[in-house]
C-alpha cells in the first residue's frame, strides 16, 4: 500500500520446495516476468545453500519458450542460469499436477500458514511483505509434521544438505539475449546504444548477451566483442581495434590537424574543414565528412578540390556529399559569380606548414 496514496498493489508469490525433506522457501515479487523469475530462483538458491540436481518447475512463459514434455525449448535467459548453477531443468507439463506434487503441497502449505496470516496486515514495500514471509517460513520450516517425526528443517539438515551441490562461486547475474545484424559501420545498435564489432562482420547476424553491466557479442558461439554496457541513447561504444586500419588513422587526428591538412589545399578548404567541424555538436562528428575531403582531393587533384571548396562555402552547402557532387557535375569549373568572404585562418602553435603535409596525407588515406 502506497502510503501518501493509499493504493494497493498485488504481489505475486514464488515458492520453492525441497523434494525430500520439503524445505521451503517462498518470497514475494512485483511480477512473474523473467527477470523476477530468475531473481527468485537465485536467491532460493542462495537460501537452501545448495542447488539440486534438477529444478522442476511450472511451464511458465518467461522460463518456457516452448512447452514439450519430451524437448521443451527454455527461455535462453533461464538456460544459462541452470548452467551456472549446474542443474537441469525439466518443466512440469501444463494441467500435470503430479509432475510437481511436492512444490504443489507448498504452495497449499504456505497460503495456508503463511498468506493466511498476513491477510489483514497492511505493507508499504515489498521488502517489508518479504521480512515478514521470512520469519513465518522459517516458523513453518521448524514447525513439526503431523504425522511424521522432525520437523522441514530438520530433514533438510539431515537428507537434503548432503545431497545438494555447491554453490557457484558467484550468483548468478541476469543477462538477456537478442539476435543482431551487424551495420555498415561495424556497430550493433542495443537500446539505441551502438557498440562495435570487429568490421569483419559487418552484414552477420549476431548473439547479444547484456547484463546490467556488460555486453558481450557473439558469433557462431564465440564472443567476438565485449563492452560497458551503456545508458546513452544515440552515442557509440567504439573499441579501436575493431575498425579497419584505415579508419583507425582517424583516431590520431584532431580538429586543428584537419584544419591544417586543409590550408595546405586552399584557404576555401580550410575555411570549409572548420565549418563542417563548427556546425556539429561535436569537431569529432564532422572527422568522417572531412576524411571525405581528402579522398575526393586524392581522386579530382589539389586545385579542383579547392575550386569546389569555394562554390560549397558559396552555396551555403557545407557537407561532403553537396562537395562530391560539386566534383562529379564538373561545377567547381564554373565561376563563382560572388564573390566569398574568407574566415581568418586558424592559428595554432602546432601549425607547420605547407611543406610539411604536402602529399603525405593523401598518401596516408590511400594505405
Amino acid at each position: 500500500m502506497d502510503r501518501l496514496t493509499g493504493d494497493t498493489r498485488d504481489a505475486y508469490v514464488f515458492v520453492a520446495v525441497l523434494g525430500a525433506s520439503s524445505y521451503t522457501y517462498a518470497e514475494a515479487t512485483w511480477t512473474r516476468g523473467l527477470r523476477d523469475w530468475i531473481s527468485s530462483h537465485v536467491r532460493a538458491f542462495d537460501f537452501f545453500q545448495g542447488c539440486t540436481r534438477l529444478v522442476v518447475p511450472d511451464n511458465w512463459k518467461s522460463g518456457v519458450k516452448q512447452p514439450c514434455y519430451y524437448e521443451p525449448e527454455l527461455n535462453r535467459t533461464y538456460n544459462d542460469l541452470a548452467l551456472h548453477y549446474g542443474v537441469g531443468i525439466l518443466p512440469a507439463r501444463p494441467y500435470h499436477a503430479r509432475d510437481k506434487a511436492k512444490v504443489e503441497a507448498g504452495v497449499q502449505v504456505v497460503q495456508r500458514w503463511v498468506l493466511a496470516a498476513l491477510r489483514k496486515r497492511q505493507f508499504f514495500s515489498l521488502a517489508e511483505l518479504n521480512e515478514a514471509i521470512g520469519e513465518l517460513i522459517g516458523k513453518l520450516n521448524r514447525r513439526p509434521f503431523h504425522k511424521l517425526p522432525g520437523t522441514r528443517e530438520e530433514l533438510y539438515r539431515s537428507i537434503d544438505v548432503p545431497a545438494l551441490q555447491p554453490l557457484p562461486a558467484q550468483p548468478y547475474v541476469f543477462a538477456e539475449w537478442k539476435r543482431a545484424r551487424v551495420s555498415i559501420d561495424y556497430h550493433i545498435d542495443l537500446e539505441r546504444h551502438y557498440y562495435s564489432v570487429p568490421y569483419q562482420l559487418v552484414g552477420k547476424e549476431v548473439e547479444v548477451r547484456y547484463t546490467g553491466t556488460t555486453v558481450e557479442i557473439l558469433y557462431q558461439g564465440k564472443r567476438v566483442a565485449s563492452h560497458a554496457h551503456s545508458n546513452r541513447p544515440g552515442k557509440h561504444s567504439t573499441v579501436p581495434e575493431h575498425r579497419p586500419k584505415a579508419h583507425q588513422k582517424y583516431l590520431e587526428w584532431t580538429p586543428s590537424r584537419i584544419v591544417e591538412w586543409a590550408a595546405t589545399i586552399g584557404p576555401f578548404t580550410a575555411q570549409l574543414a572548420g565549418m563542417i567541424m563548427a556546425e556539429r555538436p561535436h569537431p569529432e562528428q564532422g572527422y568522417r565528412s572531412c576524411m571525405g575531403l581528402i579522398g575526393l582531393g586524392r581522386r579530382y587533384g589539389k586545385d579542383r578540390l579547392e575550386a569546389a571548396a569555394q562554390r560549397a562555402i558559396h552555396l551555403q552547402a557545407h557537407t561532403y556529399q553537396s562537395m562530391k557532387s560539386i566534383l562529379e557535375r564538373g561545377l567547381d569549373r564554373q565561376t563563382v559569380v560572388e564573390s566569398v568572404t574568407l574566415t581568418p585562418p586558424v592559428e595554432h602553435a602546432n601549425i607547420r606548414g605547407a611543406g610539411y603535409y604536402a602529399g603525405s596525407l593523401f598518401e596516408e588515406v590511400a594505405e
